[in-house]
């Protein structure tokens, strides 16, 4: 089973933390801390009503609707951002598989896979594959920071209004989809990952094009 931390790719006032990173409070977990604070501890303890909030948390994320039906074979949402100072387009991919991966310099998950999607990207780069980058950074200076301290080799682009995220309906960082030479979405998966491994490489290069 795959394990997962995520970081909130919105910072709000009311936030829980899991494992170090936040992640968006559900109105369910609210209601348990109304009736907590109502009813004290005669019935809710805090280790229970800690336990209770994780739970809501974890169902509420996206890693648990990793396996949500419908994405698989959806067109990817196409999409403009700008490459090398030229305007581009995600459909300007078509033919190639692409890890669309959602990130930023300041989520602690997003830095520790860093390493294994430059790894990855130096495998499938030439055989028809590409890693591409959609960062959330506000400061451009910790952008371009991040890329030259790890040497990221694959395309970049920062979208600190978050609009690309919001066509994904990503909530939580970092989250990735891949997507089939055809365009179409073949997985998404969420939360940080070894991308190096070699069951994730072994799926990703099955289907590569010029894989034989």
């Amino acid at each position: 089973m795959l394990e997962f931390q995520e970081c909130s790719s919105r910072k709000t006032a009311e936030t829980v933390i899991i494992a170090g990173c936040s992640v968006s409070q559900s109105p369910m977990s609210k209601l348990s801390d109304l009736m907590a604070s109502k009813i004290g501890g005669k019935i809710f303890t805090g280790v229970s009503l800690a336990v209770a909030t994780c739970v809501i948390v974890a169902f509420s994320i996206p890693s648990y609707r990793q396996g949500e039906p419908g994405i698989a074979g959806k067109r990817a949402e196409d999409f403009a951002l700008t490459l090398n100072g030229r305007p581009a387009h995600l459909s300007d991919f078509r033919g190639k598989v692409v890890v669309l991966n959602f990130w930023a310099s300041w989520c602690p998950p997003c830095v520790a896979e860093i390493g294994a999607l430059n790894s990855l990207q130096n495998k499938i780069a030439g055989h028809g594959g590409t890693i591409l980058g959609i960062s959330q950074d506000e400061d451009p200076a910790a952008y371009e920071k991040f890329l030259a301290d790890h040497k990221v080799p694959f395309p970049t682009f920062r979208d600190p209004s978050k609009k690309i995220q919001d066509i994904y309906g990503t909530q939580l960082i970092p989250e990735t989809y891949i997507i089939g030479s055809d365009g179409r979405i073949e997985r998404k998966i969420s939360g940080g990952q070894d991308w190096d491994s070699p069951e994730l490489v072994s799926y990703i290069e099955s289907l590569l094009p010029n894989v034989k």
